[in-house]
């Protein structure tokens, strides 16, 4: 049933980021939809009338958040889950007709905006073009997206003179992504930032195997875990370089978690502890036997694991040890 909703002056009803399934329309007071705009990057002020819905499009389409809901004036709204909404815009051809209207003119406006980049691109070095989009996304905390454009970035310009810092990136966005979520904490870019990019040595080239590793974590960031698990253990097989192997050893449990070979993670993840006991990565991998131990239903194992990851680092700032916490108290709770 839907849900009838009231919010005080200053709340905020969704951050950017935040998981989509609700959809929401305003009977009274005052929402602010706050994002930035793709082509200025200056933030933008979109308000909700009474009697309009907001959340509409991430809902439906299933993707995070894109902007903040953000409650100006006491206000009343009602909740609808996706299925609730789509069942009363079926009887309702009002709500379909309003909805058209406002994604036409969303649509013009994004189309007015991407023509206008695309003009501005085409006086813009290919290859920095790419990386500036993703310092564009780095910038406004949209680590996902950064993630995936920096790796992008590796895979076609594996030798570019960028190469050394958009590596570096990949590592801060997944970082932050999985610190403080998507759209949230500090921004890892300052406005200052192009400026003062460090800039690698104009003779250094990445080697076979880093180009390799690369091309296979940007399959892992493109969800295409069976062939990432592929160019991974390609890697491992060659033992070419020690540093790249070992990272490639972690990233194979990944792809193993995540593709729900969770038996399998384990294993993996027992053996590279055996094998590297020391790997900078140990603790994220305890972390991933205790996420399959509790996707198996193996809640006291999952327990262990968690409290192993505890015991190992008290330094609550440090990433892994922040999600441990989380699953620990969830499972406990």
């Amino acid at each position: 049933m839907p849900k009838a909703l009231q919010y005080r002056t200053s709340s905020v009803i969704y951050f950017q980021g935040d998981a989509a399934d609700k959809i929401y329309i305003l009977q009274s007071g005052k929402v602010s939809l706050n994002y930035t705009d793709i082509e200025n990057g200056q933030e933008v002020h979109d308000i909700v009338q009474p009697g309009e819905f907001f959340g509409v499009k991430s809902a439906l389409g299933r993707y995070p958040r894109e902007e903040n809901a953000l409650v100006l004036q006491d206000t009343a709204a009602v909740m609808f889950s996706v299925p609730e909404f789509e069942q009363l815009a079926m009887t309702n051809i009002r709500i379909v007709m309003k909805m058209l209207k406002v994604f036409s003119n969303q649509l013009r406006r994004i189309h007015k905006q991407v023509s206008n980049l695309l003009e501005k691109e085409e006086q813009v070095n290919p290859e920095m073009g790419l990386y500036k989009v993703g310092e564009y996304y780095l910038k406004n905390r949209q680590y996902a997206q950064a993630k995936y454009i920096f790796a992008r970035y590796l895979t076609y310009y594996p030798a570019g003179k960028m190469a050394a810092q958009a590596a570096k990136f990949v590592e801060s966005a997944e970082g932050s992504l999985a610190r403080y979520g998507e759209g949230k904490g500090p921004a890892p870019i300052s406005n200052s930032a192009p400026a003062s990019v460090p800039k690698p040595d104009k003779g250094r080239e990445l080697s076979a195997v880093a180009k390799s590793y690369y091309d296979a974590v940007s399959l892992f960031s493109q969800d295409k875990y069976p062939q990432a698990l592929a160019g991974f253990k390609q890697i491992v097989d060659a033992n070419e370089d020690p540093e790249y192997v070992a990272k490639s050893v972690y990233e194979i449990g990944r792809c193993l978690f995540l593709a729900g070979k969770h038996e399998d993670c384990i294993k993996h993840y027992t053996s590279m502890i055996t094998s590297y006991p020391k790997h900078p990565d140990l603790g994220d991998a305890l972390f991933f036997m205790a996420q399959s131990y509790e996707k198996k239903g193996e809640k006291e194992r999952a327990l262990t694991f968690y409290k192993k990851i505890l015991a190992m680092s008290t330094d609550e700032d440090d990433v892994v040890h922040m999600k441990a916490k989380k699953a620990l108290k969830a499972l406990e709770a």
